[in-house]
């Protein structure tokens, strides 16, 4: 018993000098709010920088409910004030729908920025950023609210399905930065999301995609702003091409001829305004590892010096374009991501983009934490880093830690990811495939409200007539 008491006593000492607004002071090379985030006119108990870092902690947490992060905060009420609250979650959902997006889109802006200047030079191929993109779907509770602006797919019968948002998400190939982040509804197509984040791309920059990002206008486009493709060539282009000269091997420089009709979102002058040929570099390989879905690639891009850009730099960036597969399942199924939880389109929106911030902060310490251990950034374990940062942040967050202490803690933060390394097993392959069966439910398939369940429902066989 006495062991006991003495444990619980060191949690309420913990507790009583733990401030969430003073988390940041942990993390505050990469993420810092403003004085005045949120504009307060009022003294309230959750505070806009307050809810900041309880809904930070909330999408970085392994449960992610409003119970767990109000819990918490009661606690820390209880023991560093003495006061209590009610343990309904209403008051701190009504606090963030208080929080404007804008000003946690700022917050994300600024530590996109800020990781990405953090790379290295050494870290850029052949001397330029490469970003690459690429989109996936969010799924969101079924509510009114949600399926108006998200409606779930017209296949799915009406109460079966959920709402789906599609993102198109821009990162940094070196880093794994999230840079930007374009969503719409499922009949919004990935090119036109992608359209949206071309003010994010810089002069020099290279963007690396798959085949459904490469089109002729888009090649035109990005190369008046300077910046250059890498794509796979799609499927469909079979006319419209004629050679231009041989370099090598599967190496040849190729040229497009512009189609009569443009895209339905560029207009008729701009269209005409475009040249009718497009000298692209189109290389070919073949894929011989066992295992691999794709025998064959074409690449196509604009960088055509042959001298300064080799075939087999192509090659081997275009493999790395796979990271982005798993930056996006970092996020979907590592922080739970896949399945949005909020109730109403402009808190998804505000959910999305915190885990946006939650993300890049994750990788901001695992950029720091390779530096010195001179490890590989791919080595590192996303999973782990974010299992770090769950157990090492009420620690850092203490108010009893001087500067001294305060620094040692983050430094055996850092070594505990630079630590943690994914095993190298280069083309090893795993079938998408699950064990563990669901339980023998019925399927859902009307409205729960007035949907019947069978009886003997293990027993339950659909009807033959």
């Amino acid at each position: 018993m006495g062991r006991t008491k003495r444990r619980m006593e060191e949690a309420v000492r913990t507790a009583r000098q733990w401030d969430l607004g003073e988390m940041e002071q942990g993390f505050e090379k990469w993420l810092a709010l403003p004085s005045d985030f949120g504009n307060p006119k009022r003294h309230r108990l959750f505070s806009p920088s307050r809810v900041f870092w309880l809904f930070l902690t909330q999408v970085l947490s392994a449960d992610r409910t409003c119970r767990e992060v109000v819990r918490g905060f009661l606690l820390w009420l209880a023991a560093a004030t003495g006061r209590t609250a009610s343990p309904n979650t209403a008051g701190y959902c009504q606090a963030r729908s208080r929080l404007r997006l804008s000003w946690i889109e700022e917050v994300a802006r600024a530590l996109g920025a800020k990781l990405s200047a953090a790379e290295r030079p050494a870290m850029r191929w052949h001397g330029r950023r490469v970003k690459v993109v690429d989109g996936t779907g969010l799924s969101m509770p079924d509510t009114p609210e949600n399926q108006a602006v998200y409606p779930q797919s017209k296949r799915q019968k009406a109460g079966c399905g959920f709402p789906t948002m599609k993102v198109v998400g821009l990162f940094s190939l070196a880093s794994g930065a999230f840079l930007a982040l374009a969503k719409g509804c499922l009949n919004v197509s990935e090119r036109a999301l992608f359209r949206t984040l071309w003010p994010h791309l810089e002069s020099g920059d290279v963007v690396l995609a798959d085949c459904g990002f490469c089109a002729y206008a888009e090649f035109h486009c990005l190369r008046e702003q300077g910046v250059h493709s890498v794509m796979r060539n799609h499927q469909r282009r079979k006319v419209g091409l004629s050679l231009v000269r041989r370099l090598g091997p599967g190496d040849r420089l190729a040229a497009w001829h512009k189609a009569k009709l443009g895209p339905k979102w560029m207009s008729r002058e701009a269209w005409r305004a475009i040249p009718d040929r497009l000298t692209v570099r189109e290389i070919h390989f073949s894929v011989a590892i066992p295992g691999f879905r794709t025998k064959s690639v074409t690449l196509v891009t604009t960088l055509v010096d042959v001298k300064r850009f080799l075939k087999q730099d192509f090659m081997d960036l275009y493999r790395r374009r796979w990271e982005v597969e798993l930056f996006l399942r970092d996020m979907k199924i590592t922080m739970g991501m896949d399945v949005l939880r909020c109730l109403t389109p402009d808190m998804v929106h505000k959910e999305v983009v915190m885990y946006e911030i939650a993300y890049n902060l994750v990788r901001a310490l695992m950029l720091e934490a390779a530096r010195p251990s001179d490890v590989p950034l791919e080595r590192l374990s996303f999973k782990g880093s974010v299992v770090a940062v769950r157990q090492w942040a009420p620690v850092l967050a203490t108010a009893h830690l001087s500067a001294k202490r305060r620094r040692q803690m983050i430094a055996a933060l850092l070594d505990s990811i630079a630590r943690d390394l994914n095993p190298d097993r280069p083309n090893r392959t795993e079938p998408r495939a699950v064990k563990r069966r669901p339980k023998n439910y019925q399927r859902l398939t009307g409205h729960r409200r007035t949907f019947r369940e069978a009886p003997h429902r293990n027993h339950y066989r659909k009807s033959l007539s």
